[in-house]
């Protein structure tokens, strides 16, 4: 199990809620089925627009694996730079910025920060009618 607290100016208070490690949930579907509005687009991976910040309270960080996706448009937003890359790729080092729709969780505790752009609208889930955010 993971403990997951998100932190964000958006929130009135922390929310901390617990993961299964080794799900296939990303961060994104873990905060959408506990409420938390994390902005969120097109949920592949291309847009950005989940950008978190993931502190990872472990003393060991667990190996990590960011999707190509996920590290072009880390570089385009300029939340990682090139030697960041090759760290997570060789010394399986994470990144401080994530994106939420790529995120799988690991069995570790974190603290997600985000703040969100607030001219990216957040989304209502498809399979609901619950409005997120």
């Amino acid at each position: 199990m993971a403990n997951v607290t998100f932190t964000s100016p958006k929130l009135s208070r922390d929310v901390t809620v617990y993961a299964v490690a080794g799900a296939r949930n990303t961060l994104l579907d873990l905060a959408k089925e506990h409420k938390v509005p994390i902005p969120y687009d097109c949920q592949d991976g291309e847009c950005g627009s989940c950008l978190c910040e993931v502190t990872i309270l472990s003393k060991t960080p667990r190996a990590i694996s960011l999707t190509e996706k996920e590290k072009e448009v880390l570089k385009q937003l300029g939340k990682i730079s090139h030697d960041e890359v090759a760290n997570a790729e060789v010394n399986d080092m994470p990144p401080h910025y994530r994106l939420a729709c790529q995120y799988i969780f690991r069995d570790e505790d974190i603290i997600v920060k985000f703040d969100g752009d607030e001219a990216a609208p957040v989304k209502v889930s498809k399979s609901s009618a619950t409005v997120i955010g």
